[in-house]
């Protein structure tokens, strides 16, 4: 029986350790706080922030998912999480001798600050300068050069059930095409998320980075004006966006999901559409 640790078990890391533990694999769910766990999924209390709480990790790991994510968008909570609690779980892991096979780190595509609408791969440029994407960027440097092998993820914007905050600013009328030049939005269902890292743990060799993106960079009006359209309300009206950091909206690129998906992946939600048709016919998902 293969023994898998998801350190971070929140939302795409519970819905992952549904899926393994359905195949027959051991699963330790790590948290901050002891609330349920789905069957399936050991719970296991401690703070990756906090060394000392991580003496309890359980012996004879394979695999090791670290799925965290900070209470907080800070740069403070990005380095304690991401910098701080990742090199705390490989330290433990390299002390106790753990027979690692892998270690999976789920990042982000703000690694990427590429603005024109540029189509961008694994190989492309990373040259981030907002903290989240220096963070991001720094954790994968301490995966893909430590102690086990690993492989990076780097997921576009993660939405699912749960997750329809989007869908609620379009059905009052609150959402705002943003003005200008196209924005292009890089979106995966969390399904797919999580199936496309049970499918990377499945690979003999699996590479060290791929993109974690659906088959359609989306212009984020298009989305807007579909969203309308399946909700019966107006479209958006077209202005300036509003309560975003400029930092962030430099950022305005097209990921690509070929290497992913010429690994063999099949994904559940291929665009925007099925994913949120989902959402949008499920009983309270969308809210």
């Amino acid at each position: 029986m293969t023994q898998v640790l998801i350190a971070g078990c929140g939302y795409v890391g519970t819905t992952l350790g549904v899926r393994l533990a359905a195949d027959g694999h051991a699963v330790w769910g790590l948290r901050r706080h002891p609330d349920p766990l789905p069957p399936g999924i050991s719970p296991l209390i401690a703070d990756l922030t906090d060394a000392k709480t991580l003496s309890t990790l359980p012996a004879g790991m394979d695999f090791v998912f670290f799925t965290a994510a900070p209470a907080v968008s800070s740069d403070e909570d990005y380095r304690a999480t991401y910098v701080d609690g990742l090199r705390h779980v490989l330290d433990v892991l390299q002390h106790r001798r753990q027979p690692i096979r892998r270690v999976f780190f789920t990042s982000s595509t703000a690694v990427y600050v590429q603005s024109d609408g540029d189509w961008v791969d694994e190989d492309s440029p990373t040259e981030p300068v907002h903290f989240s994407g220096i963070r991001m960027l720094e954790a994968e440097r301490l995966v893909l050069g430590g102690p086990f092998p690993g492989t990076v993820l780097r997921l576009g914007g993660v939405y699912g059930p749960g997750r329809g905050r989007l869908i609620e600013r379009v059905r009052q009328g609150e959402a705002v095409c943003p003005e200008g030049s196209p924005l292009y939005t890089n979106r995966i269902h969390r399904d797919d998320c999580a199936g496309a890292l049970q499918h990377l743990m499945t690979l003999s060799k699996p590479e060290d980075l791929y993109i974690g993106v659906d088959h359609e960079p989306a212009e984020e009006c298009a989305v807007l004006c579909w969203l309308a359209a399946q909700l019966g309300v107006a479209p958006p009206r077209v202005g300036p966006p509003s309560g975003v950091d400029p930092r962030r909206r430099r950022g305005n690129k097209r990921c690509r999901n070929t290497k992913l998906v010429q690994s063999g992946y099949r994904f559940r939600y291929p665009t925007y559409r099925e994913g949120y048709a989902a959402l949008l016919g499920g009983s309270g998902n969308a809210r």
